[in-house]
């Protein structure tokens, strides 16, 4: 019999990962569409703290060592609400709609590696800012890379 995975958290980070320039990593979704975003992930348990499930999503999905020379993690003490697309709403529990998603920017230096998880993404790319924020799919992730230039 096959065992199901547990419901998602309907909590989440997103992570934008920057150069000292302003260039943005973005990261093309494995599972269809056109679909650009910064990190994101969802916490693996209800007490997982903030920073946590940022650090983890960062090296599940990118490879990059938080901990490493010359980066800088930093809790923008940003969240947001928004609804869960009907798509995706079966990873979560019966009559959960919204998630509430809480932002980070991750300073890294120019030239550094990028490893993808390829079950998550196909492809990446280093974008000035602005054109980051035009490619984004999520309005949230959007206007966090506009907010970029107030955080460093």
């Amino acid at each position: 019999m096959e065992q199901q995975r547990p419901f998602k958290i309907p909590e989440s980070v997103l992570v934008v990962i920057h150069t000292p320039a302003l260039d943005v990593l973005l990261l093309h979704r494995a599972d269809g569409g056109n679909h650009w975003q910064s990190v994101t992930g969802s916490k693996d348990h209800l007490d997982e703290a903030w920073e946590a499930t940022a650090v983890r999503e960062v090296r599940e999905e990118t490879g990059i060592d938080t901990s490493g020379c010359g980066v800088v993690l930093t809790d923008w003490c940003l969240e947001n609400i928004y609804d869960i697309w009907p798509q995706w709403r079966h990873r979560y529990a019966p009559g959960v709609v919204f998630n509430r998603e809480r932002v980070f920017g991750l300073c890294v230096p120019a030239g550094t590696a990028v490893v993808l998880s390829p079950r998550e993404h196909v492809a990446f790319e280093w974008l000035p800012w602005r054109e980051a924020a035009d490619r984004c799919f999520s309005a949230s992730n959007a206007e966090a890379c506009l907010l970029l230039p107030r955080f460093v």
